[in-house]
């Protein structure tokens, strides 16, 4: 199953129709097919279940989608010394140097011949939409790769009208006052790491291992710094990193939750897969609807 590490969450803005029959024919449109041998990336839907073929998983009022990339990897290396051994030849054989344009066409002219022999990068994106909340989660590193993979399901829906989860209350303000007034939830630990960033140097500060209530933390929040990345514990559900722009990064989840549903044979693939997605989508549904409550709400969007 595909438990996230990372959730980068946006809003639908309009409510969607979500019909499983229609999303699979818009989704095959962008089906993954592998790269030819020249071609340098190709970026599609796969299942996210083994040996099936649709590609959605769906449980209720959840859909789970996963976008394949894969790239061909050329080193620079390799490129650069094609090219150069092949710019002395033709400028040997023709007596003159070669202008800027010619250069750059001998180049294509080279990493088309390499891509054949050219290894192939892999790379999975796991998208969750929770059509009942209107909001889709994103596993992804970075908020590239969310945009790239949001643009992938633009592409196939022909519309989708979303933006960034936002809270009313200023996370990095919200977080600092926790720290600061000791008034972290009751539901929440804090965690040995955090960033911070302001004051009058502008400088930022990363602590890790470090107790976030001693003097030298305190010094820093006089300086006028405030968190703009927190690691928190919600106990027996799962760890992460909260960010100042509404992201959840580092996600762990308790082993009492990846160890819940071991009951279930592992022969049985599909039947473990929609169990503990169900798990892991109640649980950040849990987590965002807290989290919210925590912020002052969603911050309203100008119409």
């Amino acid at each position: 199953m595909f438990w996230f590490k990372n959730a980068i969450i946006y809003r639908l803005t309009k409510s969607l129709n979500w019909d499983l029959i229609q999303l699979q024919n818009q989704l095959s449109d962008c089906a993954y097919k592998p790269c030819g041998a020249q071609d340098m990336s190709k970026f599609g839907w796969i299942s996210p279940l083994r040996d099936s073929d649709l590609l959605y998983f769906s449980v209720g009022k959840q859909i789970l989608l996963v976008a394949q990339k894969e790239e061909k990897i050329l080193p620079t290396q390799v490129v650069n010394k094609e090219v150069n051994s092949c710019i002395s030849a033709l400028e040997q054989k023709e007596q003159r140097k070669l202008k800027k344009t010619e250069k750059q066409m001998l180049k294509d002219d080279v990493v088309m011949n390499l891509l054949p022999q050219a290894f192939s990068k892999n790379q999975h994106t796991a998208l969750w939409i929770n059509t009942e909340q209107n909001l889709i989660y994103i596993d992804a590193t970075s908020n590239k790769r969310a945009e790239d993979t949001l643009a992938l399901l633009r592409k196939s829906l022909g519309s989708l009208p979303v933006v960034p989860l936002a809270f009313a209350n200023e996370p990095g303000t919200v977080l600092t006052h926790w720290l600061t007034q000791n008034s972290v939830p009751d539901w929440l630990m804090v965690l040995d790491e955090a960033e911070l960033r302001g004051g009058q140097e502008d400088s930022v500060i990363r602590c890790k291992k470090q107790p976030l209530e001693d003097e030298e933390m305190l010094s820093h929040f006089q300086q006028g710094k405030i968190i703009t990345k927190l690691a928190l514990n919600w106990e027996d559900n799962l760890s992460f990193v909260i960010h100042e722009d509404c992201t959840l990064r580092r996600l762990k989840f308790a082993d009492v939750i990846r160890e819940k549903n071991d009951d279930i044979l592992k022969e049985d693939f599909a039947q473990r897969f929609d169990a503990d997605f169900v798990l892991m989508t109640g649980i950040l549904s849990q987590l965002t609807e807290n989290l919210l409550a925590e912020f002052g709400g969603e911050k309203q969007r100008e119409q």
